[in-house]
């Protein structure tokens, strides 16, 4: 059964494309990608139709990772087309089960924070870089490939 993820932040060109681009990335080594679909979504629509930030773009390069997704706005049909939406914070997680509210009965998909499975960081949010230099970028794909690695583990126990 194919498992469906959707990774969400503010403005969708930092944190959630790299959420995406690890979780990807690691399907890929793990040899699971036929597994899963894998999206990633703001809760503003300011950059729709947007590549990821060019420094998170050339942070993950240098850890061999591709973030190919355009930004998008999460809509209400994602919550019953996704299994579990990831959130970067706490702002983006009450925003998330607002619009899961607002979704109704169908609106069936597990909303969680995505540090909720970082094993090694004790951070509960992953920072905004937008406004950082270049650690911030780092750090937020050092925080999601902790992450992103727990999770995948927890889902596919057997690979």
């Amino acid at each position: 059964m194919t498992q469906k993820l959707l990774f969400v932040c503010l403005g969708n060109i930092c944190r959630s494309p790299a959420a995406e681009g690890v979780f990807l990335h690691l399907l890929k080594q793990r040899g699971l990608s036929d597994q899963f679909v894998v999206d990633s979504a703001g809760t503003g629509g300011w950059h729709v139709g947007n590549p990821a930030d060019r420094r998170m773009t050339a942070a993950a390069n240098r850890r061999g990772i591709d973030l190919p997704s355009r930004a998008r706005q999460i809509s209400l049909d994602d919550f019953s087309s996704f299994d579990l939406v990831l959130t970067m914070d706490n702002d983006n997680l009450a925003t998330v089960k607002s619009l899961a509210q607002e979704a109704g009965p169908n609106a069936l998909a597990t909303v969680k924070p995505m540090l909720s499975y970082a094993r090694r960081f004790k951070e509960t949010e992953v920072p905004d870089p937008y406004y950082g230099g270049e650690a911030g970028f780092e750090h937020v794909l050092d925080l999601l490939e902790d992450a992103c690695s727990n999770l995948l583990d927890e889902l596919s126990p057997l690979a």
